[in-house]
Protein backbone atom coordinates (compact mmCIF):
# COMPACT_ATOMS: atom_id res chain seq x y z
CA UNK A 1 0.00 0.00 0.00
CA UNK A 2 1.01 3.37 -1.26
CA UNK A 3 1.80 6.29 1.68
CA UNK A 4 2.20 9.75 2.01
CA UNK A 5 4.62 10.22 4.97
CA UNK A 6 7.44 12.86 6.05
CA UNK A 7 10.58 12.52 7.13
CA UNK A 8 10.92 13.19 10.94
CA UNK A 9 14.63 11.84 11.59
CA UNK A 10 17.09 10.75 9.82
CA UNK A 11 19.67 8.40 11.16
CA UNK A 12 23.44 9.11 10.22
CA UNK A 13 24.32 5.88 10.01
CA UNK A 14 21.01 4.45 8.45
CA UNK A 15 17.22 4.34 8.94
CA UNK A 16 14.75 6.91 9.55
CA UNK A 17 11.60 7.27 11.74
CA UNK A 18 8.62 8.61 9.27
CA UNK A 19 5.16 10.16 10.18
CA UNK A 20 2.20 8.74 7.92
CA UNK A 21 0.10 11.11 6.82
CA UNK A 22 -2.64 9.62 3.99
CA UNK A 23 -2.64 6.20 2.77
CA UNK A 24 -4.13 5.31 -1.00
CA UNK A 25 -7.42 3.57 -0.92
CA UNK A 26 -8.05 2.93 -4.24
CA UNK A 27 -6.70 3.77 -7.98
CA UNK A 28 -7.83 7.75 -7.25
CA UNK A 29 -8.35 7.70 -3.73
CA UNK A 30 -6.73 8.98 -0.72
CA UNK A 31 -7.57 9.28 3.33
CA UNK A 32 -6.15 10.70 5.59
CA UNK A 33 -4.31 8.54 8.40
CA UNK A 34 -7.35 8.66 11.09
CA UNK A 35 -4.13 9.32 13.99
CA UNK A 36 -0.48 9.83 14.55
CA UNK A 37 1.29 6.82 12.80
CA UNK A 38 5.03 6.89 13.10
CA UNK A 39 6.90 3.99 11.40
CA UNK A 40 10.59 3.11 12.11
CA UNK A 41 12.77 1.43 9.75
CA UNK A 42 16.65 0.36 8.84
CA UNK A 43 16.73 0.90 5.27
CA UNK A 44 18.05 3.94 4.41
CA UNK A 45 16.12 6.90 3.48
CA UNK A 46 17.97 9.28 0.68
CA UNK A 47 15.65 12.50 1.93
CA UNK A 48 16.31 15.23 4.61
CA UNK A 49 14.27 15.60 7.90
CA UNK A 50 10.76 16.80 6.88
CA UNK A 51 10.49 15.73 3.41
CA UNK A 52 7.71 14.61 1.67
CA UNK A 53 7.71 11.84 0.67
CA UNK A 54 5.66 8.71 -1.13
CA UNK A 55 6.14 5.19 0.72
CA UNK A 56 5.06 1.98 -0.52
CA UNK A 57 5.07 -0.87 2.08
CA UNK A 58 5.60 -4.35 1.24
CA UNK A 59 4.05 -7.48 3.40
CA UNK A 60 7.76 -8.87 3.99
CA UNK A 61 8.15 -10.79 7.12
CA UNK A 62 11.41 -8.52 7.97
CA UNK A 63 11.01 -5.14 9.15
CA UNK A 64 13.94 -4.07 6.90
CA UNK A 65 12.34 -4.91 3.70
CA UNK A 66 8.95 -3.55 4.79
CA UNK A 67 9.48 -0.31 2.64
CA UNK A 68 9.36 -1.43 -1.21
CA UNK A 69 10.05 2.05 -2.59
CA UNK A 70 10.48 5.44 -1.36
CA UNK A 71 10.07 8.36 -3.82
CA UNK A 72 9.84 12.34 -4.01
CA UNK A 73 6.37 13.41 -3.14
CA UNK A 74 7.10 16.94 -4.85
CA UNK A 75 5.94 16.23 -8.38
CA UNK A 76 2.79 14.35 -7.41
CA UNK A 77 2.07 17.38 -5.02
CA UNK A 78 2.67 19.70 -7.94
CA UNK A 79 0.11 17.54 -10.12
CA UNK A 80 -2.81 17.59 -7.59
CA UNK A 81 -2.07 21.75 -7.73
CA UNK A 82 -1.95 21.90 -11.21
CA UNK A 83 -5.24 19.55 -11.65
CA UNK A 84 -7.43 20.90 -8.76
CA UNK A 85 -6.31 23.56 -6.73
CA UNK A 86 -5.18 25.69 -10.51
CA UNK A 87 -8.64 25.13 -11.65
CA UNK A 88 -10.29 26.29 -8.46
CA UNK A 89 -11.56 23.26 -7.30
CA UNK A 90 -11.86 23.60 -3.68
CA UNK A 91 -12.65 20.41 -1.34
CA UNK A 92 -16.58 22.54 -1.28
CA UNK A 93 -16.77 22.67 -4.80
CA UNK A 94 -15.76 19.03 -4.73
CA UNK A 95 -18.17 17.83 -2.68
CA UNK A 96 -20.93 20.34 -4.20
CA UNK A 97 -19.74 18.14 -7.40
CA UNK A 98 -20.05 14.87 -5.93
CA UNK A 99 -23.58 15.62 -4.45
CA UNK A 100 -24.78 16.92 -7.89
CA UNK A 101 -23.56 13.46 -9.50
CA UNK A 102 -25.06 11.61 -6.70
CA UNK A 103 -28.36 13.84 -7.73
CA UNK A 104 -28.23 13.01 -11.44
CA UNK A 105 -27.19 9.34 -10.42
CA UNK A 106 -30.47 9.11 -8.41
CA UNK A 107 -32.84 10.86 -10.73
CA UNK A 108 -31.73 8.17 -13.26
CA UNK A 109 -32.66 5.29 -10.87
CA UNK A 110 -35.96 7.09 -10.96
CA UNK A 111 -36.21 7.67 -14.28
CA UNK A 112 -35.55 3.80 -15.11
CA UNK A 113 -37.93 2.86 -12.28
CA UNK A 114 -40.59 4.55 -13.88
CA UNK A 115 -39.55 3.14 -17.55
CA UNK A 116 -39.35 0.18 -15.95
CA UNK A 117 -43.44 0.56 -14.40
CA UNK A 118 -44.32 2.09 -17.97
CA UNK A 119 -43.39 -0.72 -19.64
CA UNK A 120 -44.87 -3.63 -17.24
CA UNK A 121 -47.89 -1.51 -17.58
CA UNK A 122 -47.85 -1.78 -21.32
CA UNK A 123 -47.01 -5.27 -21.61
CA UNK A 124 -50.07 -5.73 -19.03
CA UNK A 125 -52.54 -3.31 -21.32
CA UNK A 126 -51.32 -5.24 -24.03
CA UNK A 127 -52.36 -8.78 -22.50
CA UNK A 128 -55.38 -7.08 -21.77
CA UNK A 129 -55.83 -6.03 -25.38
CA UNK A 130 -55.01 -9.73 -26.64
CA UNK A 131 -57.87 -10.79 -24.30
CA UNK A 132 -60.66 -8.90 -25.65
CA UNK A 133 -59.88 -9.44 -29.08
CA UNK A 134 -60.03 -13.07 -28.18
CA UNK A 135 -63.39 -12.54 -26.71
CA UNK A 136 -64.77 -10.10 -29.82
CA UNK A 137 -63.95 -12.95 -32.12
CA UNK A 138 -65.62 -15.84 -30.10
CA UNK A 139 -68.39 -13.03 -29.17
CA UNK A 140 -68.49 -12.52 -33.39
CA UNK A 141 -68.23 -15.98 -34.41
CA UNK A 142 -71.35 -16.81 -31.88
CA UNK A 143 -73.19 -14.11 -33.16
CA UNK A 144 -72.55 -15.44 -36.88
CA UNK A 145 -73.91 -19.15 -35.62
CA UNK A 146 -76.75 -17.47 -34.40
CA UNK A 147 -77.30 -15.35 -37.16
CA UNK A 148 -77.25 -18.63 -39.67
CA UNK A 149 -79.73 -20.38 -37.46
CA UNK A 150 -82.25 -17.80 -37.64
CA UNK A 151 -82.01 -17.36 -42.06
CA UNK A 152 -82.75 -20.83 -41.56
CA UNK A 153 -85.63 -20.43 -38.94
CA UNK A 154 -86.95 -17.57 -41.26
CA UNK A 155 -86.85 -19.52 -44.36
CA UNK A 156 -88.46 -22.74 -42.45
CA UNK A 157 -90.87 -20.50 -41.13
CA UNK A 158 -91.50 -18.94 -44.69
CA UNK A 159 -92.28 -21.81 -45.91
CA UNK A 160 -94.50 -23.03 -43.48
CA UNK A 161 -96.28 -19.59 -44.60
CA UNK A 162 -96.32 -20.57 -47.90
CA UNK A 163 -98.21 -23.82 -47.65
CA UNK A 164 -100.65 -22.22 -45.42
CA UNK A 165 -101.75 -19.84 -47.69
CA UNK A 166 -101.98 -22.63 -49.62
CA UNK A 167 -103.96 -24.34 -47.92
CA UNK A 168 -106.16 -21.25 -47.28
CA UNK A 169 -106.49 -21.05 -50.84
CA UNK A 170 -107.86 -24.26 -51.26
CA UNK A 171 -109.86 -24.17 -48.41
CA UNK A 172 -111.46 -20.97 -49.66
CA UNK A 173 -112.20 -22.38 -53.29
CA UNK A 174 -113.47 -25.67 -51.70
CA UNK A 175 -115.88 -23.61 -49.74
CA UNK A 176 -116.76 -21.27 -53.23
CA UNK A 177 -117.65 -25.13 -54.54
CA UNK A 178 -119.63 -26.27 -51.71
CA UNK A 179 -121.59 -22.95 -51.81
CA UNK A 180 -122.38 -23.68 -54.98
CA UNK A 181 -123.25 -27.15 -54.31
CA UNK A 182 -126.22 -25.75 -51.76
CA UNK A 183 -127.46 -23.35 -54.08
CA UNK A 184 -128.00 -26.14 -56.59
CA UNK A 185 -129.17 -28.27 -53.90
CA UNK A 186 -131.71 -25.40 -53.27
CA UNK A 187 -132.56 -25.03 -56.70
CA UNK A 188 -133.11 -28.41 -57.39
CA UNK A 189 -135.51 -28.60 -54.40
CA UNK A 190 -137.23 -26.24 -54.95
CA UNK A 191 -138.09 -27.35 -58.82
CA UNK A 192 -139.09 -30.38 -57.16
CA UNK A 193 -141.26 -28.95 -54.89
CA UNK A 194 -143.30 -26.60 -58.05
CA UNK A 195 -143.43 -30.14 -60.24
CA UNK A 196 -143.36 -33.52 -59.15
CA UNK A 197 -143.50 -34.74 -62.35
CA UNK A 198 -140.09 -33.72 -63.75
CA UNK A 199 -137.92 -36.45 -62.49
CA UNK A 200 -135.49 -36.36 -65.59
CA UNK A 201 -134.57 -32.78 -65.32
CA UNK A 202 -133.88 -33.33 -61.69
CA UNK A 203 -131.42 -36.22 -62.36
CA UNK A 204 -129.53 -34.09 -65.00
CA UNK A 205 -129.32 -31.28 -62.08
CA UNK A 206 -127.91 -33.99 -59.57
CA UNK A 207 -125.63 -35.28 -62.15
CA UNK A 208 -124.43 -31.87 -62.97
CA UNK A 209 -124.28 -30.91 -59.18
CA UNK A 210 -122.37 -33.98 -58.08
CA UNK A 211 -119.75 -33.21 -60.93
Amino acid sequence: MQYLARVLKKAFIGGAELELLARQTSAHAWELMPEASLFKTAKIIAFSEGALIMVTLSQAAHPENEIAEVQDATEWVLEIVSQYLAKGLSPEALDQEVERAEQWRQSLTLQNQEVSRRALETLARRDEIQELEKKLKLDREELEQRTLGLTAHELELAAQRDQIEALSRQLQASEVKIAAQRDQIASLSHQLQLNPQAPAEIGELSQDSSD
